[in-house]
């Protein structure tokens, strides 16, 4: 399976899982493809903030995503009046969600790290329901 099939399969477990909590949710067309989409998902709930959500999956601990990705990423959110999220998912470990402010700064890149986010990461019930 090609990475963008992987990432693909992610994205749309994800809107699987905003949807049995019941959120809508939707895949963003075009994400990581080209520069005028700069999030893989919207998803909005009645009485909620609506999000706009970078998902990132990985068979390793580290998950690096660049600054420029970032940075799109958050103005986007901001232009749009959503709260921005980075949800990781780690092989065997299901998802975690992180603010974009929790993210480690390399330098180079922002990076998701396995131990982050357990350390400061939140299941979808603590971030989303909490």
């Amino acid at each position: 399976m090609s990475n963008k099939a992987k990432g693909s399969k992610a994205e749309r477990e994800l809107v699987d899982l905003f949807t049995h909590h019941g959120w809508r949710a939707a895949r963003v067309a075009g994400s990581g493809v080209n520069d005028n989409s700069p999030c893989d998902l919207f998803a909005g709930k009645l009485g909620k903030k609506g999000v706009v959500v970078e998902a990132k999956s990985s068979k390793k601990t580290r998950i690096y995503i660049t600054r420029q990705q970032i940075e799109d990423f958050m103005l986007f959110g901001e232009m749009m009046g959503l709260r921005t999220v980075i949800a990781a998912r780690f092989n065997r470990e299901g998802w975690y969600f992180l603010e974009t402010s929790q993210l480690e700064n390399t330098g180079a890149n922002w990076v998701a790290s396995l131990e982050n986010c357990k350390t400061n990461g939140k299941r979808f019930a603590q971030f989303f329901e909490g």
